[in-house]
């Protein structure tokens, strides 16, 4: 086994959105210390926006000193030496956009907390730039779309640097039912930086990895169904998926018109909530979006309270544990934690039929085959149009059909239009379940402030033959209601990090 480029560090403290958490700070391995020293001579490994916005305020950073110690410390760990494959490609304009805000920096002008802060977008968001957006498939290794997506035109405005692309699961993991989390045809296998032969989880896996292994002070991920969470379990970070139509998907290859949503990932609570407020807004190019007036936040760190767990009561989903003994053990842990913080714990079931699972994995084949064929009319001098055709190009490509099938993709080609009265009723189905008579029901009927369970298990070997070995999850709840669902980090087990997550009712994020 090759050694790990993070090693593990004691028990983090476990929290809830409104307690600030700092992931601890960990050593280089022989392997990769070298590189490390060489590469980090401003000391950036953990480091913070605060602190970033500090050392720019006093003069101890430019904004373009620290993008280039973040390309540095891409080009040695990422690219080179332990090669993470966790960025598929970076910006070629980052450090002229840096040196362009040093400059605002020094007239005065600050743009915000995100102003100077280099972040990473997963490569199926949109940006009109010198960069690619591929969602991980050779059909679009050259496409550049004709504008941002949301995030990015949002980031920009904040005053973000966008550092480039990482990599992920091809097509946001929604190819085929045997296949490994991190692996792209065009990024290849994203690796964990904790054990570099365990996986890294998907499909946000770049931008965790890049997360946790200090490629970024940033990243964005989108999630489905756990493709935040679950980096973020697996690599030791923050991760938040927000309640759908918080942040706007325009310009996000589309998986579900009724799951997906672009999260924040970080090494703090805190910097997800600063990363949050700058993505918020009602966008004409959403439909979802009009449902959030009235819940936007443009500043969530307002509701960062370290005693903010004092008199809350939160539901143990005992559906969720189970799946393995080492697990429990630090949720058990956990669980103390959070009582000695002053809060209470009530164990109760999620009413769920799994009969829900299928409905949403039918609304799903449904919606990205309008999603997707609708983002290919998006784009130009691209050699397909049509998910149909995109199906025919990979067999004819060899990279593609390497390992896994394709398998969803044809499933979904299978399926009407959005008209189906099959659609329908899976849709009304599944919603019904996870929020009327799941979420909602629970927080009234136990008077609860939000329910928990585990994020996850450890990381699984990588596996290109058998894929991936989930072992436990917890994401459906929230990914299938649209609610909002943070996972932070939990603890060890032995050298790999495992996650608690917290969800609750729709628009709870302050919460």
């Amino acid at each position: 086994m090759k050694k790990s480029v993070r090693t593990p560090c004691a028990l983090l403290a476990v929290c809830f959105l409104f307690f600030c958490l700092s992931s601890c700070k960990p050593k280089a391995s022989e392997e990769s210390a070298s590189a490390t020293d060489a590469i980090n001579t401003l000391n950036l490994e953990e480091v913070s926006i605060s602190d970033l916005q500090e050392g720019y305020k006093k003069g101890k950073y430019t904004i373009a000193g620290v993008v280039q110690n973040y390309l540095n410390r891409i080009n040695d760990l990422d690219k080179n030496g332990p090669q993470l494959n966790a960025v598929i490609e970076v910006n070629p304009d980052a450090l002229q956009i840096a040196t362009e805000l040093d400059k605002e920096l020094a007239a005065g002008k600050s743009r915000g907390p995100l102003h100077g802060i280099p972040i990473l977008l997963k490569d199926n968001i949109d940006t009109h730039d010198k960069m690619h957006t591929t969602a991980g498939a050779i059909v679009l290794k050259n496409s550049i779309p004709m504008q941002d997506s949301w995030v990015a035109r949002k980031l920009r405005e904040a005053g973000a640097v966008i550092l480039g692309k990482t990599n992920l699961s091809e097509w946001a993991h929604f190819r085929a039912n045997i296949a490994t989390s991190g692996w792209s045809a065009v990024g290849g296998q994203t690796k964990n930086p904790y054990v570099l032969d365990r996986n890294p989880c998907g499909s946000s896996s770049g931008s965790g990895v890049a997360v946790s292994a200090n490629l970024c002070a940033l990243a964005i991920g989108t999630e489905t169904d756990g493709s935040i969470v679950c980096p973020s379990n697996n690599n030791g970070i923050v991760g938040l998926k927000p309640t759908v139509g918080l942040i706007s998907r325009a310009g996000i290859i589309p998986i579900s018109f009724t799951q997906d949503t672009p999260g924040p990932m970080g090494r703090t609570v805190k910097d997800v909530a600063i990363c949050l407020g700058a993505l918020t807004g009602t966008d004409t190019a959403d439909s979802k979006t009009p449902a959030s007036e009235g819940n936007i936040q443009k500043d969530y760190t307002v509701y960062l309270k370290t005693d903010g767990l004092k008199g809350k009561r939160i539901g143990l989903v005992k559906n969720t544990t189970g799946f393995h003994p080492k697990v429990d053990v630090v949720l058990n842990k956990a669980i103390d934690d959070l009582k000695k913080q002053g809060a209470e714990i009530i164990e109760i079931q999620f009413p769920l039929d799994p009969s829900v699972y299928n409905s949403s994995f039918q609304v799903m084949l449904y919606e990205f085959k309008d999603g997707l064929n609708t983002y290919f009319k998006s784009l130009e001098h691209v050699p397909v149009k049509t998910l149909k055709e995109l199906i025919e190009f990979n067999k004819k490509d060899s990279i593609e059909m390497k390992y896994f099938s394709q398998s969803l993709l044809e499933q979904a080609e299978s399926k009407g239009d959005l008209q189906s009265a099959e659609y329908k009723k899976a849709l009304a189905d599944m919603l019904k379940a996870t929020r009327e008579n799941g979420i909602d029901k629970l927080l009234k009927e136990h008077k609860l402030d939000a329910l928990m369970a585990p994020t996850g298990g450890p990381a699984w070997k990588i596996d290109m033959i058998n894929g991936d070995l989930f072992l436990g999850s917890s994401s459906s709840y929230a990914a299938i209601s649209g609610y909002p669902d943070i996972s932070v980090p939990m603890g060890f087990i032995d050298e790999l990090p495992v996650g608690i997550s917290f969800f609750g009712k729709a628009w709870s994020e302050p919460t």
